[in-house]
């Protein structure tokens, strides 16, 4: 019997593929997991994930990554899976040729009568006995996949396909749910987002035995009960912290994630009681903060969460004194976070921490300088590029991507250089070092690879206030929510024009587009409290629209005072 997991990136189903297959052999039974622990049984399939995966094929076609993905799975097919269904009463795969299927149709846009007949010769008349599709919110997903690598920081870079921005997530879940909702019989839709996780793996256990023994099925959590709406600010913050509430014993790490960035003493209260077992996560969530209570809490999460601690200080946070003297004590001890934590600082006191720490962390220190394209800047760069071996060197993928963070919205002739000396090693890293560059090459650059990348390009135009700004975020804004990330606070004609266009397509980019400033305006309040009522389910909305209620009563306490 054939059992295949599938889901979005960051749904939980290796985790719960890899439980369940466990849990099946301790019941007795002969299993083969054809992707245990997350990596492929075929060394030839496990070549080509890493190879679509890698963003510096940047330029590889729709139908080309159909092809390579249905390879990847046709190989493990006929190397792994065929021959242990031979062999063995289970075989669970995490991922199937659903998963080209729907990156092809619903990701990429190709046809369905181009893309059916090439995964349907791959798969020679197999086809699984039961499909579970996990299910979850894609900001649930995103946020569990950016603890994972804030806990354990991968090795390499981030996914080729990341470059398609947040709405790939949507376009592909959606996927998932048609191909579900096609065969009813064959596909069970399972929510992975408030059902314990050993629970959840017992009833999947349990379902697998009845397949197995051909009785019936077990009853599995499939989608939540219809949400009420919302009608105001303050409910929609009570609904965030409730269900921030429920995660503190369910899913404790989920819960601090989303308190990240936010203010009030109902927030503090929450941060304090999570602080002492999630450091790493409370203390990445303080970015930028710089109340008393967040110091407090740096000064008390330091020693286990130094890197994140250090790495929080953005912004208003990063020069004060309490930021240098957390500098001073960390210097020796972690001198790459110390660096890191530099990041566009200008300062006297910055440069002579830079002199000290170059020896222990020279990567860092450069990266640091993005933005500065003083003499004295680029007299630091030339160092660093000459200790690796020269310009040559920018042809190397982890030389090239420290150099593009380094030049990072500088436009000058020597940043081009390095721009193209970098692209062949990196080229999703030099698309985002146009961050708020209006120049013609700039311009260029971006319309060229847009279509490839939306995600690193769109990223570029914040705050640019430029037609031809406007005429990308108009053109990739339905499938990519982050052109909305990217004039965050404007407020023209043009910029109310396309958050209307894009409010119901992306609820909680939308009203994170309005700025502090322009969700306290009646306008702004308006089309809130109306996505509210639309979308009461959207949990990243319920966190946008918890962030504006926080300022407002701000702005109201600094009015009365």
């Amino acid at each position: 019997m054939l059992i295949v997991f599938e889901g979005i990136d960051g749904s939980g189903k290796t985790t719960l593929s890899n439980r369940v297959a466990r849990e099946l052999r301790r019941a007795g039974l002969r299993v083969r997991h054809v992707r245990e622990d997350g990596k492929l049984a075929s060394p030839v399939s496990e070549g080509l994930r890493l190879f679509t995966k890698n963003p510096r094929n940047l330029a590889l076609t729709p139908m080309a990554e159909l092809l390579l993905y249905a390879a990847r799975e046709t190989q493990l097919l006929e190397e792994v899976t065929r021959p242990a269904l031979a062999e063995y009463e289970i075989v669970i795969a995490d991922r199937f040729l659903y998963t080209a299927e729907v990156l092809a149709r619903w990701g990429r846009g190709l046809p369905e009568h181009e893309v059916r007949p090439v995964l349907d010769a791959c798969a020679r008349g197999l086809r699984p006995d039961h499909v579970f599709l996990i299910d979850v919110d894609p900001a649930i997903a995103r946020a569990r996949r950016r603890i994972s690598k804030l806990l354990a920081p991968p090795q390499g870079v981030s996914s080729r396909k990341g470059l398609a921005g947040v709405g790939m997530q949507a376009r592909l879940r959606a996927g998932y749910r048609a191909l579900a909702a096609e065969s009813p019989e064959r596909w069970s839709l399972i929510e992975n987002a408030d059902v314990p996780l050993d629970a959840l793996v017992a009833l999947l256990v349990q379902h697998v035995l009845h397949l197995e023994h051909g009785e019936a099925l077990v009853s599995l959590p499939t989608r939540a009960r219809p949400v009420p709406p919302i009608h105001s600010l303050a409910e929609a913050r009570a609904r965030f912290l409730a269900r921030v509430d429920a995660w503190m014993d369910e899913e404790p790490q989920l819960a601090a994630w989303f308190l990240a960035g936010l203010e009030g003493p109902d927030i503090e209260e929450r941060r304090t009681r999570l602080a002492g077992r999630f450091p790493e996560v409370i203390a990445y969530g303080l970015s930028g903060l710089t109340d008393a209570h967040a110091w407090s809490l740096r000064r008390q999460l330091e020693e286990a969460a130094p890197v994140q601690v250090l790495g929080s200080l953005k912004e208003l946070a990063a020069e004060t004194p309490e930021a240098w003297a957390l500098r001073e004590r960390w210097e020796t001890r972690k001198p790459e976070a110390v660096a890191d934590s530099l990041a566009g600082l200008d300062s006297e006191k910055a440069w002579a921490l830079r002199d000290r720490l170059y020896f222990a962390a020279a990567e860092q220190v450069v990266t640091s300088l993005a933005g500065l394209g003083s003499e004295r800047a680029w007299k630091e760069r030339w160092r660093w590029l000459s200790d690796m071996g020269g310009e040559a060197a920018l042809g190397l993928e982890r030389v090239a991507r420290t150099a593009c963070r380094s030049i990072r919205g500088l436009d000058d002739a020597r940043a081009w250089d390095w721009r193209e000396r970098a692209w062949e090693a990196a080229p999703d890293a030099v698309l985002r070092t146009l961050d708020g560059i209006d120049s013609e090459r700039a311009w260029e650059m971006r319309e060229r690879h847009v279509a490839r990348a939306p995600r690193a390009v769109l990223g570029t135009l914040n705050g640019l206030d430029h037609p031809r700004a406007w005429a990308l975020r108009e053109s990739f804004g339905v499938q990519c929510e982050e052109a909305l990330d990217s004039f965050v606070g404007l407020e023209g004609a043009t910029a109310w024009k396309l958050r209307t266009a894009l409010a119901d397509t992306w609820p909680a980019a939308t009203v994170k587009s309005l700025g502090p400033l322009l969700a306290m305006t009646p306008k702004g309040r308006t089309l809130i409290e109306r996505l509210l009522e639309n979308h009461p389910h959207d949990f990243a909305l319920l966190r946008q629209a918890a962030r504006a209620a926080a300022d407002t009563t701000q702005e109201l306490r600094n009015a009365s005072a």
